[in-house]
């Protein structure tokens, strides 16, 4: 049965961050909110979480998952910036942007794209995402808590509760956090390319 958090969305309370952390480095996967949708995460290495959400969406072994990082910094750990690049990804976080970019060796292979090596990295702006990635001090590998047969992603704690109760270990609900998904920028090439218009403004990168 997945333990139930409400935080306030604007102002978390520390106590129940750590829980929720606490239950990350067990191994734990968890839906929480963020900027853009509620999404499903773990940590990166937890590869039987990585797994229970492949599951819970039904997903192939293809579809790529999200680094959710807490800042540019931590952003350059895991993913390749030319100077141009650093500059176009800098100007917009944090926000509802998903960035494709070359992977680094700290990102495993099997979270990569096999063909391309590239993942996708975002810096969130939501408080309550920030508290969270603030107090495990490395990204959420995430993925939008879209179910099958749904063409919208759940946007209540108590709705993700009830639906998911078994599959996962922790709803962490602050309130509504919108419907529309990152706006997606694939910057692994020569030019950018936008492959999803979302949340965040794509002016920036056409």
């Amino acid at each position: 049965m997945a333990r139930y958090y409400d935080l306030h969305p604007d102002n978390p309370q520390p106590r129940v961050i750590r829980q929720v952390v606490d239950l990350l480095r067990a191994d734990g996967v968890i839906a929480y909110p963020t900027d853009s949708c509620y999404a499903l995460g773990c940590r990166i290495g937890n590869r039987d979480g990585v797994e229970r959400i492949r599951e819970i969406r039904r997903l192939d072994d293809r579809h790529p998952f999200t680094l959710m990082c807490a800042d540019f910094a931590q952003l350059g750990q895991f993913v390749k910036l030319s100077n141009a690049v650093f500059r176009q990804v800098k100007s917009v976080i944090p926000g509802s942007y998903t960035f494709l970019l070359p992977a680094t060796a700290e990102v495993p292979r099997r979270l990569q794209d096999p063909r391309r090596r590239v993942v996708g990295a975002r810096v969130p702006r939501h408080t309550v995402t920030q508290a969270l990635l603030a107090e495990l001090g490395e990204p959420l590998l995430s993925s939008t808590l879209l179910l099958p047969g749904e063409d919208e992603p759940m946007t209540q704690g108590w709705e993700i509760k009830e639906r998911l109760d078994h599959l996962i270990d922790a709803v962490v609900d602050a309130g509504d956090c919108g419907l529309e998904p990152t706006t997606v920028v694939d910057l692994s090439g020569d030019e950018p390319e936008i492959l999803r218009r979302g949340a965040g403004d794509p002016a920036r990168f056409e």
